[in-house]
């Protein structure tokens, strides 16, 4: 077979033409071309849903294509499973974590190549040594012998990159590994990936953050509704024609922070001091119509912070009040009855109940509300859940619909509408817009003023400084498990952040 040769003189490194694929009767993937050089980071965009992961797993051998051609080094393949594709030097790292959360750093790091002596017993020595190579091209600063479930979701994916590191692979397919990294990580990943690139690996690199793929990549491919849109070279397209090919529609301005008037305090928060990551004391207030962000590095305690408030962490001391009343939160049960909400940092393991459908996992927080004498009105459980997937736009088949088949984007919306559902006093959002495209986060920010502008208190933690900037009427910035200052949204910088959260500057 011939194959188009690139201008190199050599075929592409990988080459994929025509590829379909079909799940239950929807076309996620119709005719798409795309390939990748030697020595080149290949950004692919689009929504949730266009289709970028889909074909980067049929790359990776975790799903099989219905029509088309892939070709490495010019030669066909079709592989039938990860394993397959990884012998084949072609590497994936997922969005979603892909670690056994009961073995330690180095066990997984590990997997399925453990060193052992005499031939069976486990070298844990070598073992340690080994992970601590592996760890050095991330950085090092995560101990091999911690079990994967202590660690924060950005060090958990930082230990998946370390170890498709050191797969040494030809070809490695990143999916937004950047999304619960801080800064200074992603800084030091870029610096990996761009040396990768420099050696003659070719990457290929999901993102919804523009910045990353005007830093990284050399050509952007844009997939719509899994249909191929654009192929461009980095330098001859803007940022505005990016977002305009994603979605279809010119979006004006992303953040929008709306002009309110907070009413009076729904959270104090007094002297709380929580067991997780020596969080507190801290004290702060959110009002009624506010959207406050918790920033500061990864490992600071925002999320600890946040978990406490809500109960899903125990407290040490301290007092938290809600519309004036104590409130004693012993776990989420207590937050719901207090009408707390809160949308966790990672929905795959700590939100979404995957093995039921969108209209059970929007409404199981609510069912009391469309239940009378104990026997619940399924015909209000229905009316109830296509009411959340028409005002957020949630893109499904049905209500019925499995809510793993649905896009990241789509899971997100389906985890806020069940807290909505239960018209929350404070809505506390982890990470709200990890791993959602452009157009989905637009919608969410539009969620959070619509939300705020009814008198709902929103608490939100964020590493993404542009997001929390842009719709925050106050920032807490955190470090060592305490809010150290406090910072107006509408005249603070991403230096004014980075200064407090490193301790460059003291709070006065």
């Amino acid at each position: 077979m011939t194959t188009r040769m690139d201008a190199g003189g050599d075929p592409p490194l990988v080459r994929m033409r025509g590829v379909t694929k079909i799940f239950t009767g929807t076309r996620v993937l119709s005719d798409v071309d795309v390939d990748l050089r030697r020595g080149e980071i290949h950004a692919l965009m689009g929504e949730n849903g266009a289709g970028k992961s889909t074909l980067m797993k049929i790359l990776g051998g975790v799903h099989q294509r219905d029509a088309g051609v892939i070709e490495v080094d010019g030669q066909q393949v079709s592989f039938a499973s990860p394993g397959q594709a990884i012998a084949a030097g072609v590497a994936m790292i997922h969005q979603e974590l892909s670690t056994v959360p009961e073995m330690s750093v180095a066990e997984n790091l590990a997997l399925g190549a453990e060193p052992a002596r005499a031939g069976f017993v486990l070298d844990r020595r070598r073992l340690r040594s080994e992970a601590a190579r592996k760890l050095e091209p991330i950085g090092g600063g995560i101990d091999p012998d911690t079990r994967m479930r202590r660690l924060s979701v950005g060090r958990q994916q930082m230990v998946e990159i370390a170890r498709a590191i050191d797969q040494r692979a030809r070809v490695l397919i990143l999916d937004e590994p950047t999304a619960s990294l801080s800064d200074t990580e992603a800084q030091r990943l870029f610096e990996v990936l761009e040396r990768m690139r420099a050696d003659g690996m070719g990457l290929f690199y999901i993102s919804h953050r523009l910045d990353e793929v005007s830093r990284l990549a050399d050509r952007i491919t844009v997939l719509r509704d899994g249909v191929h849109v654009s192929t461009t070279a980095r330098g001859e397209i803007s940022q505005g024609e990016v977002v305009n090919h994603m979605i279809g529609r010119q979006v004006d301005a992303l953040y929008v922070r709306e002009h309110r008037r907070p009413g009076d305090a729904v959270l104090q928060v007094r002297d709380v001091v929580g067991r997780q990551n020596g969080v507190g004391p801290v004290s702060f207030d959110v009002r009624a119509g506010e959207v406050v962000s918790l920033v500061g590095l990864i490992g600071a305690g925002r999320t600890e912070i946040a978990r406490a408030i809500y109960g899903a962490d125990p407290l040490v001391s301290g007092s938290i009040t809600i519309d004036g009343e104590p409130v004693r939160l012993a776990g989420p049960s207590d937050a719901i009855a207090s009408r707390i909400g809160m949308v966790p940092e990672s929905r795959k393991e700590q939100a979404l109940f995957a093995w039921m459908d969108v209209r059970d996992n929007i409404t199981v927080a609510s069912l009391r509300q469309h239940s009378r004498w104990g026997v619940l009105n399924l015909g209000r459980v229905d009316a109830a859940a296509r009411k959340f997937i028409d005002d957020l736009s949630i893109r499904v088949r049905s209500p019925r619909q499995e809510v793993r088949t649905l896009s990241g984007g789509n899971q997100q919306k389906v985890v806020l509408a069940r807290w909505l559902a239960n018209d929350p006093r404070l809505l506390i959002l982890d990470e709200p817009t990890r791993g959602v495209d452009v157009g989905a986060k637009h919608e969410i920010y539009r969620i959070i003023n619509e939300q705020a502008e009814r008198g709902t208190a929103v608490l939100i933690v964020s590493s993404d400084l542009p997001e929390a900037l842009g719709i925050s009427d106050r920032l807490l910035v955190v470090r060592d498990g305490q809010v150290v200052k406090e910072l107006d949204g509408a005249r603070a910088t991403e230096e004014d952040v980075m200064s407090y959260a490193t301790g460059m500057k003291e709070a006065s």
